[in-house]
């Protein structure tokens, strides 16, 4: 219990300092906000998430006696409730089914499903953050325009790169939803390598190859689309959840690309190279997007298995 307390305090504090780096401004506290979550999924995958909601309690107050009541709260909804429950949903399990007088297995949480909460959360933690701007579509777009031209200088005179600052200004909520996504899957998958490489992670590592997100994740997805049509705030909301969700999508067209480049005898080469051309010019992520959707609509995968009449492994 003494050791378990201990790992709570200090997955706080770290969690906590990486967290409000960022009043810095250092270029290096912009990496540490983005890693804040890290302490606390390990303890939540290692210790249990107990642990890790003592230690975001900790951090919570910590910030709010030394910093602000704000920065307590931003921490809260944003690093310590999305730590514990990614946490808490990874280690769930329930026994599969087995025949008679034989010892079921355990059947974890699926991966897939994980993914979608993550979108979830990214998509709400950007909300959250835009309301801090305003209470409207107006007022919140007013804030981040004004707030652009500053970054922009004193060399900008009013009404100067005005086409710039507004086409950033309509892509600044989908992009901030964007990055949210990105960074919880990192440090998700930081977390449960971690605690793995330690021997602390109590479930199996899944098959990544064969992660699928829930049916319903489509329907989700068409909505969020159709109410970025509609204007204001539903607008932003629609934009920012439909970038989370193709985020998910572009993470399981990479698993769909991992599976029918299995017997190919460059595979190296060809996820080498899609990843480093994404990693500097950013339009193959539209590429692995749309394998995504399209694995979801036409079973690219399910469809590989069986022209080669293999058994598709489990899904995750």
């Amino acid at each position: 219990m003494m050791i378990n307390i201990l790992i709570a305090l200090a997955a706080g504090c770290a969690s906590a300092l990486m967290f409000v780096s960022i009043i810095s401004g250092a270029l290096i506290s912009l990496l540490l906000f983005y890693l804040a979550p890290l302490p606390l999924m390990v303890a939540a995958l290692g210790w249990g998430v107990l642990a890790a909601a003592i230690g975001g309690l900790i951090a919570a107050l910590g910030l709010a006696a030394l910093v602000s009541f704000p920065y307590a709260i931003a921490f809260v909804v944003t690093i310590a409730v999305p730590a514990c429950w990614l946490g808490h949903l990874a280690l769930l399990a329930r026994p599969a089914e087995a025949a008679q007088g034989e010892t079921p297995a355990l059947e974890w949480y699926p991966v897939g499903r994980l993914i979608a909460w993550m979108a979830a959360f990214a998509a709400a933690t950007t909300m959250a953050a835009l309301f801090t701007l305003g209470t409207d579509g107006a007022a919140i777009n007013d804030s981040l325009r004004n707030g652009l031209q500053r970054a922009l200088g004193p060399r900008s005179t009013p009404g100067s790169d005005a086409a710039l600052v507004d086409a950033l200004v309509a892509i600044a909520p989908p992009a901030a939803a964007t990055v949210a996504m990105l960074t919880l899957t990192l440090n998700l998958w930081l977390a449960a390598k971690i605690t793995s490489t330690s021997n602390r992670l109590s479930r199996p590592w899944p098959d990544l190859r064969t992660v699928t997100l829930p049916p319903m994740t489509l329907a989700v997805l068409s909505l969020a689309l159709a109410l970025s049509f509609v204007g204001g705030l539903t607008s932003m909301f629609g934009k920012t959840a439909s970038a989370a969700l193709f985020v998910a999508y572009g993470l399981t067209g990479a698993a769909t690309l991992h599976t029918l480049t299995m017997a190919s005898r460059s595979r190296l080469f060809l996820l080498s190279s899609t990843y480093a051309l994404m990693l500097i010019f950013l339009w193959p992520a539209v590429g692995l997007i749309a394998l995504g959707l399209g694995d979801a609509f036409l079973n690219l995968r399910q469809r590989y298995f069986e022209r080669r009449s293999m058994p598709p492994p489990p899904t995750h």
